[in-house]
């Protein structure tokens, strides 16, 4: 009881306690509370794991055995929250990853610069096996690849959908030619048979030619082809002028001296003046130059359809005569019909002929795919040089890129060791290693591109020649694959080595 005249301090101290005895409470209050929430989570987690591996373990039950609706709904929630859980950790985690893949590329590839620097001369002697092989493979693809575009441009020239009717073939071994040498000349007589009687022939047009000097003034020029033919030349070879304008049909019935002139004739003879309305002399007869032609190259890279000089068939076989075979061209009016075509104008020709039933043609009908088919032979036979030289000198170089990593490996055993001993795992000794053996092989395959490039120019000068990207990317991606496969075991021997041992080499 409080008295009226009770202390305060008495009552103050009393007061103290009992807000001590009650913060006591609240504090033994708050951590019982707390350690029941913790409990409780535990008790939560140990019913998702119970309950997750009661789920797997009763996955393969019939449906039937299964526990009821409420068990299935907590798996349920449990399974969620876990995968949820595992799907946050999983980006966090492939990052790590990939950031120690990139660190471990990086560090390999200022190790394998800095081996590389470090041994100059013994490098470069490595690299020559793999520059010879890549010279050879960029040498061959160049080749090739100048013998296509030549190829295309050449057919293109002798125009498209195009058949010949001659009397000699294309391509024919010494015994054939003698055989042919004895067939009847081909005469212009069967461009009207041809015109009137085929049905898949757009234009047909006679062609014979001869080599002339061909002068104006004091300026010369020997060995130019002489071309006489129709005014439907023109559309049969796809010709394009540079000046002037085609003989017509008039300077074919008048036999008229008039004369188209190549770009390269038209060049040496009026270097300085219009060629057009000239004067030339080809052999003794003055011609009048009515057209020039553009520029169109060297058919295969040996005969120049710029170096020629065209002129009516009638004028041509008036001052040079008519004993020659003629070439009849006719152009077949689609692609599609080419095999029509030509069994057509085998019948037409062999019954203008007067061929019998039971005897061979005494002629020849060529077409370009003879020399595609030729081409094809070419290809296949650079084809099986250069892969023989190419596999050869890759093998020899790859040999050297083995050994020189078996020694580069076998003195750099302490450094290993270092690194595993600091917990280098295998793959970054793998890669390291792996770099330095891509790494001489790829400066190789720089220096035989260089190389390849200062050859192409050489070889332009005598043969058509090309160096695609493709051949230069298809250089690169050998010297990598020659890099990885002869320099795989080697590092594989790097990375094997027990950093106790390593160590302790001397």
């Amino acid at each position: 009881m409080k008295g009226a005249n009770a202390d305060p301090c008495v009552t103050t101290i009393s007061k103290l306690k009992s807000r001590s005895t009650n913060a006591t409470g609240n504090s033994q209050n708050f951590f019982r509370t707390r350690r029941k929430r913790q409990n409780s989570a535990t008790m939560v987690n140990l019913l998702t794991v119970r309950t997750f591996s009661l789920y797997r373990f009763t996955s393969a039950w019939p449906v039937v055995s299964r526990p009821g609706a409420f068990l299935a709904g907590a798996v349920t929630r449990c399974t969620t929250i876990r995968s949820t859980s595992q799907e946050c950790r999983q980006p966090r985690q492939r990052q790590n990853h990939v950031a120690r893949i990139f660190i471990e590329l990086w560090e390999g590839l200022r190790i394998a610069a800095r081996s590389i620097s470090g041994q100059k001369l013994r490098s470069f002697l490595t690299m020559l096996g793999i520059v010879i092989g890549i010279v050879t493979v960029t040498g061959m693809f160049t080749i090739i690849n100048g013998l296509e575009r030549a190829f295309e441009n050449s057919l293109s020239m002798l125009g498209t959908n195009v058949l010949y009717v001659e009397k000699y073939g294309w391509f024919m071994s010494p015994s054939e030619w003698i055989a042919q040498r004895n067939r009847p000349n081909i005469t212009a007589d069967l461009v009207n048979d041809i015109r009137s009687q085929a049905r898949y022939v757009n234009a047909v047009a006679p062609s014979v030619g001869s080599s002339r000097p061909v002068r104006y003034r004091d300026r010369a020029l020997y060995g130019i082809y002489i071309e006489g033919s129709t005014p439907e030349a023109a559309r049969i070879s796809d010709i394009d002028l540079d000046a002037g304008r085609w003989y017509s049909q008039v300077d074919l019935q008048t036999t008229r001296p008039v004369a188209v002139i190549g770009s390269e004739v038209a060049e040496e003879l009026f270097p300085n003046e219009q060629a057009l309305g000239k004067r030339i002399r080809i052999g003794g007869t003055r011609f009048e130059v009515i057209g020039v032609l553009k520029r169109q190259g060297k058919f295969m890279g040996v005969f120049s359809f710029d170096e020629q000089v065209q002129v009516p068939i009638s004028t041509f076989e008036r001052l040079f005569g008519r004993y020659r075979s003629v070439t009849i061209e006719a152009k077949v009016a689609s692609g599609d019909v080419m095999h029509l075509a030509e069994d057509e104008l085998t019948g037409i020709v062999r019954t203008a002929r007067g061929v019998d039933a039971a005897e061979e043609n005494n002629f020849e009908i060529n077409k370009a795919q003879a020399f595609r088919d030729q081409i094809g032979q070419v290809k296949a036979t650079i084809y099986a040089i250069g892969v023989f030289l190419t596999g050869l000198a890759l093998v020899v170089g790859g040999i050297g890129v083995m050994n020189i990593m078996f020694v580069s490996v076998k003195e750099r055993t302490r450094e290993i060791g270092v690194r595993k001993a600091v917990g280098a795992p295998r793959r970054a000794i793998l890669i390291q290693f792996l770099i330095e053996a891509v790494g001489v092989c790829v400066g190789a395959g720089i220096i035989g591109v260089a190389f390849s490039g200062g050859l192409v120019l050489i070889i332009s000068q005598f043969i058509p020649a090309y160096l695609a990207p493709g051949t230069v990317l298809l250089a690169f991606s050998i010297c990598v694959g020659v890099g990885i496969v002869f320099g795989i075991v080697p590092a594989w021997n790097a990375a094997r080595q027990n950093p106790i041992d390593a160590l302790r080499y001397s």
